[in-house]
């Protein structure tokens, strides 16, 4: 791919935040694109339902964040620890320089549902929903499409450039042979809602922490998400114990939620994200380039996954966009995207670790878990508390459009 050859377009494989904001990029600035999402609908229970200020940021220079404004949303202005040591304000949004100092919480199927529908005015845009890609296809050595089946049929899609944006477990970047190095310990979620209740505090994002535990508590606008960071291979025993094992998680740490699970007719639906961090060493090959969780793999701390992965796909656009435009993409293109983004997340996953740390210590420990009194003091200094708050919000550098698409 050294040499710049025909171009058929983009195949963007995975209809979550990279894929989608990528393929509306590209659409709108005329590339033809064709997004293939594996699933029939975008609704999936564990999706982060965070919109950080840098997304809002991109969709304002598109000219779409007013409209995003007016679907059904939370505003969350800080992120609060909680533990036997009292409340402490770890992120304070209110004080980032944005015109919008604060995260967005709403359902992610709305958000991609929305993104669809805004690059489906585009002419050279094309979704295929139920399109699981199967097999990558190859000339002279060069990636030059995928095959896809559904319940539906089956297809190929021939691309100058094939976009892998299909999630930490990416079959794109099995089929390309692109390997990863781990860079956590793995670590069970628990994900299920709760229905708030008029007398609930008001919408925020929490930390609750407790011996053999860590409960995310995230407002919405009829219920809570709840996500509980559990040692791994527990998930099972949870499983299985239904609606009393629920309850328990929740007592020790959100006892005011606690009863509430056995207060439902029935347990709720529970499903669990088994995630490691990793990094691919290599993010393209001829004919192939991946971008967000499919590239690196995040913890699920503060929604900064999907902060990278719009960050990812905001600067291939960046960077591809006047080579597809001219015919003569080539692997320096590709690899600018790596240079551009490998160091930036190699320091939020550094950071990651640090905060996966201190969710280990409170999962093994038997008593009650505090912050250390040193951390304590800091976070009641205002300048402290941006450091998250920025690294949540934007990432370690901010990423804008060079230029913005039509």
């Amino acid at each position: 791919m050294d040499e710049p050859h025909g171009s058929t377009g983009v195949a963007v494989v995975g209809g979550g935040p990279a894929g989608m904001i990528l393929s509306l990029l590209l659409a709108r600035a005329g590339v033809p694109v064709t997004l293939l999402e594996a699933h029939r609908d975008f609704e999936r229970d564990f999706r982060g339902d965070m919109i950080h200020p840098s997304t809002m940021e991109v969709l304002e220079t598109l000219g779409l964040a007013e409209r995003l404004h007016r679907l059904p949303h939370v505003k969350l202005h800080e992120l609060r620890f909680l533990s036997a040591g009292g409340s402490h304000r770890m992120a304070d949004f209110r004080r980032l320089p944005t015109p919008f100092p604060y995260v967005m919480v709403m359902p992610q199927a709305r958000l991609l549902e929305f993104l669809a529908d805004e690059a489906s005015r585009c002419p050279s845009f094309r979704l295929l929903m139920g399109a699981a890609v199967h097999a990558l296809t190859e000339r002279d050595g060069v990636v030059d499409g995928v095959e896809w089946r559904g319940p539906e049929g089956h297809g190929r899609v021939a691309a100058t450039l094939t976009v892998g944006a299909d999630g930490r477990f990416s079959k794109v970047r099995r089929l390309a042979a692109l390997a990863a190095t781990v860079q956590s310990q793995p670590m069970e979620v628990i994900w299920w809602r709760l229905p708030r209740q008029a007398e609930d505090p008001a919408a925020q994002a929490l930390l609750h922490f407790a011996p053999g535990r860590v409960v995310v508590l995230l407002g919405r606008e009829a219920d809570w998400q709840i996500g509980c960071v559990v040692e791994p291979g527990r998930f099972a025993t949870v499983k299985a114990a239904g609606r009393e094992a629920l309850t328990a998680l929740l007592r020790g740490a959100v006892p005011w939620l606690a009863e509430r699970v056995m207060q439902l007719p029935a347990a709720p639906d529970v499903n669990v994200l088994r995630i490691e961090a990793d990094r691919a060493v290599s993010w393209h090959r001829p004919g192939v380039l991946l971008i967000g969780d499919a590239a690196h793999a995040m913890l699920p701390v503060g929604g900064i996954g999907i902060n990278c992965a719009v960050a990812d796909a905001v600067e291939a656009a960046n960077v591809l966009i006047p080579p597809l435009m001219d015919g003569r993409l080539a692997s320096r293109h590709l690899a600018e995207v790596q240079r551009r983004r490998q160091t930036v997340t190699a320091i939020v996953q550094r950071f990651q670790r640090v905060q996966h740390r201190v969710l280990r210590r409170a999962l093994r420990a038997d008593g009650p878990v505090t912050l250390p009194l040193t951390l304590r003091g800091l976070l009641g200094v205002p300048i402290v508390r941006d450091i998250p708050a920025r690294i949540m919000a934007f990432g370690v550098r901010r990423v804008r459009l060079e230029t913005a698409p039509r």
